[in-house]
């Protein structure tokens, strides 16, 4: 889905996933934003997360890679409610909005959801990132990759844990 607003377009794209592990399982791995690069090949690194972890209020910065260039990206959160709902603002080159919920499912499962509202910024830097986002087979292909890759990472880490 594509909402305009004038000169910026924002795509929002979603994911539901089950995940064979409880909420707070799901949450110990997705409430980290070091563990991003586990997920996303264009995240090289993860910057000024607070040793107890995120609160609301906590910014952070992350490092994104496409193609021959680099940017940073920083990360603001603005609500915080573990372990069933998050939403975090991203600023950068690429703005976007990245909302997480994880409800309780029967038999120790969860219901993951993110929600992803961006756009790139204009310019000659934002137009490539748009287009190597594209070649990728674009937001919604990149959005499940990462997603799926939480999932392995959830589950293997719970079961490993005896659960």
């Amino acid at each position: 889905m594509v909402l305009g607003d004038g000169d910026a377009s924002v795509t929002t794209v979603e994911i539901d996933l089950v995940i064979e592990a409880p909420p707070e399982a799901v949450w110990e791995v997705i409430s980290d934003p070091r563990n991003l690069p586990h997920w996303n090949r264009h995240i090289t690194k993860v910057e000024g997360v607070p040793a107890d972890g995120l609160q609301q209020g906590t910014r952070y910065l992350t490092e994104m890679r496409f193609l021959a260039f680099h940017t940073d990206v920083e990360g603001e959160v603005l609500r915080w409610d573990p372990p069933r709902y998050s939403v975090i603002r991203l600023t950068g080159l690429m703005d976007a909005t990245v909302t997480s919920v994880v409800e309780e499912l029967s038999g120790g499962r969860s219901l993951l959801e993110h929600i992803v509202e961006y756009h790139f910024r204009g310019g000659p830097l934002g137009e490539l990132a748009t287009r190597s986002l594209s070649r990728m087979g674009g937001a919604d292909l990149a959005l499940r990759h990462g997603t799926l890759a939480q999932k392995h990472e959830i589950e293997e880490r719970y079961r490993s844990s005896g659960g």
